[in-house]
């Protein structure tokens, strides 16, 4: 067998990293300066585009180097035809269409024909998304007339793709399918795998605008097989791109971000700038929608690099407003109002009819969040002007609602509910549940100032309707966390208009609404821990099935008017009407099958929410010797609703700024504990002094108000926001800490705690004791040791040993689970706010992964017990991660705490519990001992019990075993 000594060579210069390394070789190797390489190099390009863009880019220029030394004409067509082609990938449309025809030129000045047809091809889609149409069909005949003259029928079959994309950017959508269905079928038994590929992808993105999502999924699909198997990297990632792109369409977001994250990653290593810039555009979009500011931040400064080093302006102000609007919910009010701007420049000069009137309502309401109310009205009042004139209505109704705000922090009530009114008049369905609260929710206000009490809550009343039915709309945990944020006002209105009205009932309804607005999506994902339709969603009904694709179907279309309507050529008006009507279509369906959908049912979809608990079931769950404080705060000040077995009272209690302040203070004062232990003796006494007399006045500000109302043994504490960082067991009156006095735990919310009081764990297993000690902590080996000792049936992991393998494979069947390691808490990204073991971080999103149905959880880590608060009192932590897998009682910690009391600590611990003690009383009695050598609430009060407080079983009676270590 012989082989091409031209095509050797000719591999080997392709191979060299860099442009001098090439021209070392070409000098070497002369017999290379041919036109027959220069048309290697344009094929090798063709290839690269795929592959490895840079290397593409990289054999263009040299192409054309090449070609100059050469002279003739032919060799500079063909290397300006791969340079035109490597642009044109990169996004860079005009220089690629002006390569284009100069190589045509050339082509046939050098009597190639079909090289210049072949070219004039090529240039239909630079100069498609020029929208240059005219030039791109003149350029499809000329090629056409070239092929068929030479009866060239497989060139002819490509072409067809490309005439079909003139079709599709002009909204004829069936023409262009017909013309990507013939070419396929034509190319498809040639074997033509480029053709094929382009068939199909423009197949699956036309079938998108004639919304047939499951067909353009599977075409996108086949196109990602082929690739792969044909091993071309960078057309797999452009087919994960866009079939990540059909699930953001349809809604499906947690699907869409995991696909476009994982997208995005690999267009890093591919050099890929244009589908990177993509991902991060839409991934942008998508937490921009989900109120995650900072992730949304990130991705779309990204894409506006990378968009303006392309030149694609259109795209870029698409970021740079997903940039602003992040920057606007962080309260960097001037930074956005400057990207807004940068922005509205942009599209002007891409002479979009309908996105500077978006930036201006974006402005206005930047402008209205910081009290600028005459700008805010001014670009409002012109924006709804605009936007009156398009045939769909949701963008003016928010203008309408921006609009009655304004009046309403004015105080012209009757223009405000003038506003309010059209905007509600508009409403005709689903399409806009998210103004539908937020004009409900101005109207309750509205009505409220105008002190038509009745009024105003049979409106919040609908604003939280519709906030509770959008709940069951999402899924995943962070999404449903972060929809909430900026939510919570009708909960806090409803409170407030009860405890005003102050009738029979109102406080137990106060009550209930305090409850609504905290935690749901922890309690939701608690108590659906191990459901069938989560874990076999193969399981669903007909009926359920058909509700979960009404609703993708109807994201679908909400999402492709959006795009239709606010693209860079924005659609005809009956385009967005076709697509409306489609909607409202699948509207009517829905709540036909809702109507028919069992009540046994409606939980799978999301309509049957577990819901908070009854006042009288938490009455009944507490018993005659349990008292439950929950806190609320509306407005300035928190409230107070103390529970006991006979009933509820609500209290107002301190300021929120004052509160604020003592808490800032006692925090201060405690991180001082992490300078040098020298300084810590030499101020004990002060630093105690400073501490007893922050927790005084917090004190003074949370239970003395309620005081008398504490009856009982112990005190369940639901805190509220900031709350949620105070230990009030440590609370001091002056003469005693609260824990002096009452046994104390802690609940993210009264439902919470009823949960886990009936919740099923654990009983009878093992006890899994895991420990990572280092040079900072010695004292965790002696802790582990005394506690093994202790605990019945005990499994000791020490240092490398303490591995996540472990606790995956023996957690789920453990009775405790006791892990004493380094805990980090990340204010930044709480999800990843993890526990150092021997082999991992293991991070709140592990824990989702794991299931724990233990009795009986301790971290004894640092910080253990922190929480970022998220939208509707949700708490974003290992606390909510150990909940959610499953765990009914918690023991963590409030800050970072010291080696030594700490193992002290748990070895008390563990002993009472193991000598009959519940766990609160087992708290209490450890806290009181160590106190006796450590006397500053720094050593003996970061400890906090979540959940049921009281032991199982009588721990007398089980025969104690020896521990084992492993």
């Amino acid at each position: 067998m012989t082989t091409d000594p031209l095509r050797e060579d000719f591999e080997q210069l392709v191979a060299l990293p860099d442009q001098p390394s090439r021209l070392t070789y070409l000098s070497a190797h002369p017999h290379l300066v041919s036109r027959a390489t220069v048309g290697m190099l344009n094929a090798a390009v063709n290839t690269y585009v795929r592959k490895d863009l840079r290397k593409a880019n990289e054999l263009a220029e040299f192409a054309l180097t090449l070609a100059d030394r050469l002279g003739d004409k032919e060799s500079h067509a063909y290397a300006l035809r791969a340079r035109a082609n490597a642009l044109w990938y990169v996004g860079e449309n005009r220089q690629a269409a002006d390569l284009h025809a100069k190589a045509v030129q050339l082509f046939e000045e050098a009597r190639q024909p079909i090289e210049a047809a072949r070219t004039l091809s090529s240039s239909i889609q630079p100069l498609i998304l020029l929208g240059e149409y005219d030039r791109a069909l003149a350029a499809a005949n000329r090629a056409r007339d070239i092929y068929a003259s030479a009866g060239d029928l497989a060139r002819l079959a490509r072409l067809e793709i490309n005439v079909g994309n003139i079709f599709h950017r002009q909204d004829r959508f069936q023409e262009a399918l017909d013309r990507y269905e013939r070419a396929y079928e034509q190319l498809l038994p040639d074997g033509d795998t480029e053709g094929v590929l382009a068939a199909l992808h423009n197949i699956a993105m036309c079938l998108i605008s004639l919304n047939d999502f499951e067909k353009a999924l599977r075409a996108h699909e086949r196109v990602r097989e082929i690739c792969k198997a044909q091993n071309l990297p960078l057309a797999v990632i452009q087919a994960d791109y866009n079939i990540a792109y059909l699930y953001y369409l349809r809604g499906e977001y947690g699907t869409a971000i995991k696909l476009l994250r994982a997208t995005h990653e690999a267009c890093q290593g591919t050099g890929d700038p244009y589908h990177a810039a993509l991902c991060g555009l839409d991934l942008s979009e998508i937490y921009v929608e989900l109120n995650l500011s900072e992730e949304a931040a990130e991705m779309a400064d990204e894409a506006v690099r990378r968009f303006q080093d392309l030149g694609m302006g259109y795209e870029a102000a698409k970021a740079l407003c997903n940039s602003a609007i992040a920057a606007s919910q962080q309260g960097k009010g001037r930074q956005a109002l400057e990207l807004f701007a940068q922005a509205r420049s942009l599209f002007v000069k891409e002479q979009n009819p309908v996105w500077p009137s978006m930036v201006d309502l974006y402005q206005a309401l930047v402008h209205f969040n910081a009290g600028r109310v005459l700008e805010a009205r001014r670009l409002c009042l012109a924006a709804r002007e605009r936007f009156l004139a398009s045939p769909l209505p949701p963008r003016a109704i928010l203008c309408s609602v921006l609009l009655a705000r304004i009046s309403l922090t004015t105080g012209e009530i009757e223009d405000a509910r003038l506003n309010c009114e059209d905007a509600l008049r508009q409403f005709t369905g689903w399409e806009s549940p998210i103004l539908a609260y937020q004009a409900h929710l101005v109207m309750g206000e509205i009505e409220e100032a105008a002190k038509r009490v009745e009024d105003a809550e049979r409106h919040y009343l609908a604003a939280k309707d519709v906030l509770e039915t959008l709940r069951g709309c999402l899924h995943g945990e962070e999404l449903k966390i972060s929809f909430m944020s900026n939510r919570f006002a009708v909960y806090e209105n409803l409170v407030n208009l009860c405890v005003t009205r102050a009738g029979p009932r109102d406080m137990d309804e106060a009550w209930k609404y305090m409850e609504q607005a905290k935690s749901r999506s922890l309690l939701e994902g608690m108590s659906r821990r191990g459901a069938t339709f989560e874990d076999a969603p193969e399981g669903e009904t007909e009926l359920v099935q058909r509700v979960r694709d009404l609703r993708e179907e109807l994201n679908w279309y909400y999402r492709r008017i959006e795009i239709e309507e606010l693209g860079r050529v924005r659609a005809l008006d009956t385009r967005l009407l076709e697509l409306q009507g489609l909607a409202e279509q699948r509207e009517k369906k829905l709540l036909h099958v809702l109507r028919e959908l069992p009540p046994a049912e409606a939980q799978a979809v999301g309509l049957d929410a577990p819901s908070p608990v009854s006042l009288d079931a938490l009455c009944r769950t507490l018993g005659a010797h349990t008292t439950l404080i929950e806190y609320f705060r509306v407005g300035e000040r928190f409230l107070a609703a103390v529970v006991t077995s006979t009933g509820l009272t609500i209290t107002p209690v301190g300021l929120t700024a004052r509160v604020a302040d003592i808490l800032q203070m006692l925090q201060f004062q405690l991180s001082k504990f992490r300078l040098d232990e020298s300084y810590i003796r030499e101020f004990e006494a002060p630093l105690l002094d400073a501490a007893r007399a922050h927790l005084r006045e917090l004190y003074e500000e949370l239970i003395a108000p309620l005081r008398s109302q504490l009856s009982g043994r112990h005190l369940i504490v639901v805190p509220h926001e900031l709350l949620h960082y105070v230990p009030f067991h440590a609370l001091c009156d002056g003469e005693q800490y609260l824990c002096d006095l009452f046994t104390v735990s802690y609940a993210p919310s009264a439902s919470i705690y009823v949960q886990c009081h009936d919740k099923q764990t654990d009983c009878a297993g093992p006890s899994l004791v895991l420990g990572v000690p280092d040079a900072s902590t010695p004292s965790i080996h002696d802790e582990l040791k005394s506690i093994a000792a202790v605990i019945p049936d005990a499994e000791l992991f020490l240092g490398a040993d303490a591995s996540s393998k472990v606790l995956r494979q023996r957690g789920p069947r453990s009775r405790m689970i006791h892990i004493a390691a380094h805990g980090f808490f990340r204010q930044d990204n709480p999800m990843f706010s993890g526990i150092r073991l021997a082999d991992t971080l293991l991070t709140v999103h592990d824990l989702y992964g794991l299931k724990l149905a233990a009795d009986h959880v301790t971290l004894s880590g640092c910080s253990t017990g922190l929480s970022v608060i998220a939208g509707g009192d949700e708490l974003i932590g290992l606390m909510r991660g150990l909940l959610s897998a499953g765990a009914r009682t918690l023991l963590l910690t409030l800050w970072d705490v010291h080696d030594g009391s700490t193992a002290q600590f748990m070895k008390e611990f563990y002993s009472r519990i193991y000598d009959g003690a519940d766990r609160s009383a087992a708290l209490r009695e450890a806290m009181l001992e160590i106190r006796k050598k450590y006397p500053h609430p720094y050593y003996w009060a970061p400890f906090v019990l979540v959940g049921k407080t009281f032991h199982p079983s009588a721990p007398s009676t089980q025969p104690r075993t020896a521990s084992r270590s492993v």
